[in-house]
């Protein structure tokens, strides 16, 4: 974790991260009950690697933190996270599930319950379009509607690097027969979750026909869901509306050291010792013992595990 002393310097932290387009999760006490070493308005950031930086509380806060906020990354949403100590006396009836809210027993906490809001800050969804007719200019006035960060690669050479970025959820040609076959060729190579062709069945068919056969099936022509479309603003609309119903947006890749693939959810493991649930990252503490790894909440729970036989 790396702690600053000026909340000021966090802020500046996320004004980078949000222009060099790094998705993190904005976590920010709203509640702490003594005794706790947090206070309302700590904040920190979480990375996509499991790093914390910034303040929200103890090792073990710390740990919930990291683990809810690599959920809340992949999933691009927020909640409140509540964590609870244990209770002492014995196992007690657990609250009703609230909308929104995320409840943690935490084994580990010192005294009283903190509330951190958890907030995604993903960057907007990267749609290239390629083309220079109405449907490509509809596609870039309908996806900056949506929010859509809609980037023209009319002009730009198709064997270029940097025509399609590496975080692209999207590449529509309609170029009316102009690079079709290059660009769509890199697309599929670059792995871009959604790929389309604007173009009549008949010649989307002859176009796909001088492609790989293996990658050709993952272009979608005609474009856009079958919604009647009729003029260049509808038809940028069924686009839209395809690359929605597809979930084609890119998942941002959670470092795991247990070797998940990017799409699957970052692996996850149960303190020996306290019991907790936490994320199987670098971040993470751990120890290799008699060839298995162990993770921990924190560091408190791996040298008590050393010190001893074996597990609890």
């Amino acid at each position: 974790m790396s702690t600053t002393g000026n909340p000021n310097d966090l802020l500046t932290r996320v004004d980078h991260l949000r222009s060099d387009r790094t998705p993190f999760v904005l976590a920010t006490v709203v509640r702490a009950e003594r005794p706790t070493s947090a206070r309302p308005g700590d904040r920190a950031v979480v990375l996509p690697d499991g790093t914390v930086e910034g303040f929200v509380g103890g090792a073990c806060a710390e740990s919930t933190v990291r683990l809810e906020g690599l959920r809340l990354l992949r999933d691009g949403t927020s909640t409140l996270l509540r964590i609870t100590p244990t209770v002492e006396d014995g196992p007690v009836d657990p609250p009703p599930p609230v909308d929104g809210v995320v409840t943690v027993d935490n084994p580990c906490l010192s005294g009283g319950t903190l509330e951190i809001f958890l907030e995604a800050m993903v960057p907007p969804t990267v749609v290239v379009v390629l083309g220079d007719g109405p449907v490509a200019h509809s596609l870039v006035t309908v996806g900056a509607a949506l929010d859509y960060d809609v980037r023209t690669a009319d002009g730009l050479d198709p064997v270029d690097d940097g025509l399609v970025p590496p975080d692209a959820a999207a590449v529509v040609v309609a170029s009316h027969g102009r690079q079709e076959e290059p660009v769509l060729t890199r697309a599929l190579r670059a792995g871009v979750p959604y790929v389309a062709l604007v173009a009549s069945r008949r010649r989307g068919t002859a176009v796909l026909g001088a492609l790989d056969p293996e990658a050709r099936v993952r272009v979608h022509t005609p474009a856009g869901l079958d919604i009647g479309a009729r003029t260049p603003p509808e038809v940028a609309l069924s686009i839209y509306a395809e690359i929605v119903a597809t979930r084609a947006h890119r998942v941002w890749p959670v470092s795991t050291a247990l070797g998940a693939e990017p799409e699957e959810p970052a692996a996850h493991a149960v303190d020996p010792v306290c019991g907790m649930t936490v994320a199987c990252v670098p971040a993470s503490p751990s120890a290799v013992v008699d060839g298995s790894t162990h993770w921990f909440c924190g560091l408190g729970c791996r040298q008590a595990f050393l010190h001893q036989d074996g597990p609890r």
